[in-house]
């Protein structure tokens, strides 16, 4: 099992927010690549009420040791009072891919 790279699973309200996360995440290195991936539909409770509303997913790719990092990000310029940032193991990976990743998200790099 490779428990250094990790998936995050964010949500935003609309696509403008999530890029503005995305582009900010991998200009900093916290994340190798996002993507968003539009019209989805989300049921939950929130304060007592379930809600039904529409919004986008961001599929992170990213390394454990940076979770806090980009979840300190993603808190700073998320408009949710709470946020879903919830990371999930790469159980295997394309070697090729899994070497990329690392690469694009070491500082010193370009």
């Amino acid at each position: 099992m490779d428990t250094e790279n990790i998936i995050v699973y964010i949500t935003a309200p609309n696509d403008e927010e999530a890029a503005k996360i995305a582009k900010a995440l991998v200009e900093a290195r916290l994340a190798a690549c996002v993507n968003i991936v539009k019209n989805i539909r989300s049921i939950y409770r929130w304060q007592g009420k379930i809600e039904d509303d529409p919004e986008v997913l961001m599929i992170v790719k990213t390394r454990t040791g940076l979770f806090e990092a980009l979840a300190a990000k993603v808190r700073k310029l998320h408009s949710y009072e709470v946020p879903e940032i919830i990371a999930l193991p790469v159980v295997k990976g394309s070697e090729a891919y899994l070497n990329w990743l690392k690469d694009a998200t070491e500082t010193g790099k370009d």
